[in-house]
């Protein structure tokens, strides 16, 4: 590629994978400067992740609508495989950069990234503008009255209600402003840089956000035989839909499903406030638990042959789609975690590796939920009987008998605990260890 000799700013895309209703992007094509989009397969994330991971597969789908709209328009978009500082400095040498444009992360490492990168083009002079996109309130923006961040939900939902005003959330046009990208020209600057992955294809659902599906979605969504759910999660990871753009449609259609996306945002900020519970339990009593941690058990869980029918099936759906519902996530977390006395962070790895919308702080949030050790941890003595949960939620076991077609023969496996068993074994475990 060319240098042009012109001033540009560039744009980082990374969970703001849209053209539409983005912060970050709208500010940048607003600059007055020629804009150049940049991803990164930033090889710290992908060299964590199995090379066939489908996630892969969504990302390239993603970015590949991108740069057809680009192209309509006369641009495309520059991926780079590497690390991001090094990028930066590739980056450095091939363009003018004016400045660096990007919408604000709030994990631990993209927290680290981001500021080394802020630094590293400070130092040549280059600033940088960040903006809040992924959420609508973020860091200290929704505390309590001294400041402190809210360690239990139910008071955090409760203000962060009373500061939301459906009609003052304000819109990016982005896409609107396409003519403001940098011209490819005849040498285009877009580049398929290729990670490594042997990908296959993914079926990711649309999301499901008309009122009247989302009307009765506080009657429906614990039925994982039903279409109840939105199908949100993975669009809201990698940013493919504004959620501006999510409430504006949905605000006050379902209170229960405006509570779902705050409790994704109440995560967020426990594990910007609280970053230790990348490896460690909110509550450190919890880490004294005496934990069974059986391998073959784990493997039984993971495989979903552990002879409990909602779980096998839960698993089972994890492992061949990315996706499971979540009322049945529950369930599965709670016979790991209770059942087979396994630690919680080996079932949050678990789930990190195979769900489409993998998010750190939703997935450890509700790994501690579900193991008692969060900071909104339910009581450890809650233990769901994943028999009467199946009775509920799957009366019919056509959920069931979708995943398992062995069910009801001698094929199947046998239950691997007896609950009552298994049940009391936990509530001493639990007991001797947090009152240790």
């Amino acid at each position: 590629m060319q240098t042009t000799g012109d001033e540009i700013v560039l744009f980082w895309f990374r969970r703001d994978l849209r053209l539409e209703d983005n912060a970050g992007l709208w500010h940048a094509l607003t600059s007055g400067y020629k804009v150049v989009p940049v991803f990164i397969y930033d090889s710290n994330i992908l060299g964590k992740l199995e090379p066939e991971d489908a996630r892969i597969s969504f990302l390239r789908d993603i970015l590949d609508g991108i740069n057809k709209t680009l192209k309509k328009a006369g641009s495309s978009l520059l991926t780079i495989s590497g690390t991001p500082v090094t990028v930066f400095k590739s980056l450095g040498n091939r363009f003018k950069i004016k400045s660096l444009y990007f919408n604000r992360d709030y994990e631990p490492y993209a927290i680290e990234r981001d500021s080394a990168i802020t630094d590293y083009l400070k130092e040549l002079g280059i600033p940088c503008f960040s903006f809040k996109d992924q959420v609508i309130f973020e860091k200290d923006e929704v505390v309590k009255s001294d400041g402190k961040p809210y360690t239990v939900f139910t008071p955090y939902s409760r203000r962060w209600i009373s500061l939301f005003k459906n009609d003052q959330i304000k819109s990016f046009p982005s896409e609107t402003l396409l003519k403001n990208f940098a011209p490819s020209g005849s040498g285009s600057y877009f580049h398929i840089s290729d990670p490594g992955f042997i990908c296959p294809p993914v079926n990711v659902k649309p999301p499901h956000l008309e009122k009247e599906h989302l009307a009765d979605y506080d009657k429906t969504r614990d039925f994982p035989s039903s279409e109840g759910g939105s199908y949100l999660g993975p669009h809201l990871r990698f940013g493919t839909i504004s959620i501006r753009d999510v409430l504006r449609k949905t605000h006050m259609v379902n209170r229960v499903f405006t509570n779902e996306l705050i409790w994704r945002e109440f995560f967020m900020q426990i594990l910007f406030h609280y970053p230790y519970l990348v490896e460690k339990s909110f509550r450190p009593e919890y880490d004294k638990i005496e934990w069974l941690n059986n391998e073959e058990y784990f493997d039984k869980w993971r495989t979903g042959t552990t002879g409990f029918p909602l779980v096998d099936a839960g698993m089972r759906e994890l492992n061949e789609t990315g996706y499971m519902h979540n009322r049945v996530r529950m369930v599965v977390a709670s016979f790991l975690t209770k059942h087979l006395l396994t630690d919680w962070r080996w079932g949050e790895a678990w789930f990190a590796s195979k769900l489409l919308d993998y998010e750190l702080s939703s997935n450890n949030g509700n790994w501690q939920w579900a193991a008692g050790s969060g900071c909104d941890a339910a009581p450890y003595f809650r233990i769901f009987n994943p028999e009467t949960q199946q009775q509920k939620f799957d009366p019919g076991l056509i959920y069931v008998r979708k995943w398992i077609p062995e069910y009801g023969t001698s094929s199947y496996s046998k239950p691997l605990v007896d609950h009552k068993y298994a049940r009391e074994r936990a509530l001493s475990r639990y007991k001797s260890g947090i009152n240790n």
